[in-house]
């Protein structure tokens, strides 16, 4: 197993190398092996998956801290590849006070983690850009404490909440990476334009996220527009659950089970778990 900062190294490189790469998004352990066994070369965690399977509805607050930081330690140890955690607003609006999430995030074991300008109050949903800067600067100084190379995504997420426009998500971008931010994220771009609009704003390295983003687009056609990390969020979980729905239904409705002939042979799940063992 490599050490943290082996994969902390492995995790900055991804970033630093020509071309886009796919960071698939696991909430379990399972699940993160099952990826690393298709060759993917990094992690990331997912609050709408980690809330999906504690039966929960994704939003700040509904699942605790020290149940995101179990989910970090759980990924984290399942397999050897670097692992960036979901931290969501880090728990707290205070900039130190979140900025302490950042640590904690790394002695849970991940490499890499983000901070998002998203409030837990539904009338106020977005940070003030002040405090949002301000945020994402504690942050940076945790992160930059810490013995390995911590990777900090800053997250403007006023398009998720229809809270502000491109030019604004920009802004916010624009002032993350002045403040030392490693990866910038605006959940909810679209199209190629936007994501260009966006590569093109900053030089720091660009998620996407494809569950908010066009289907149809590649990632060839993502990183030709400067995307330089692609996740998918809680789209994996969502997906399994769309198979469980599918089956239940199959059974509740009309007493049948064909659905059988769609599932995972157990000896295909076996050897991949079972290199995990001793």
């Amino acid at each position: 197993m490599p050490t943290q900062a082996e994969k902390a190294t492995a995790f900055r490189a991804l970033h630093e190398r020509p071309g886009a790469f796919i960071i698939p998004n696991p909430w379990d352990a399972g699940t993160a092996r099952l990826l690393a066994s298709l060759g993917f070369e990094a992690l990331a965690t997912t609050s709408l998956g980690l809330s999906n399977a504690l039966g929960r509805p994704d939003g700040a607050g509904v699942v605790s801290r020290d149940e995101v930081l179990d989910n970090c330690r759980v990924i984290a140890e399942a397999t050897d590849l670097p692992v960036s955690a979901d931290l969501e607003n880090c728990y707290a609006d205070e900039p130190r006070a979140a900025a302490e999430m950042i640590r904690l995030a790394a002695v849970a074991g991940v490499v890499g983690g983000s901070i998002e300008d998203t409030t837990a109050d539904p009338a106020r949903p977005i940070y003030d850009f002040a405090l949002a800067v301000e945020r994402v600067h504690a942050a940076v100084e945790v992160a930059r404490s810490l013995p390995f190379p911590f990777v900090l995504t800053a997250r403007a997420d006023g398009l998720l909440h229809r809270h502000a426009d491109l030019d604004d998500a920009i802004r916010r971008l624009q002032a993350f990476e002045k403040a030392g931010a490693d990866v910038l994220y605006a959940p909810g771009v679209r199209d190629l334009a936007a994501i260009r609009a966006v590569t093109s704003a900053v030089s720091k390295p660009v998620n996407v996220v494809m569950s908010a983003a066009d289907p149809a687009l590649t990632a060839t056609e993502l990183g030709a527009a400067g995307v330089k990390r692609i996740s998918v969020g809680g789209a994996l979980s969502r997906l399994a659950l769309a198979a469980f729905l599918d089956g239940a239904r199959e059974m509740q409705e009309r007493g049948a089970f064909t659905w059988m002939h769609r599932t995972v042979p157990t000896g295909q799940l076996k050897p991949v778990f079972r290199r995990y063992l001793g």
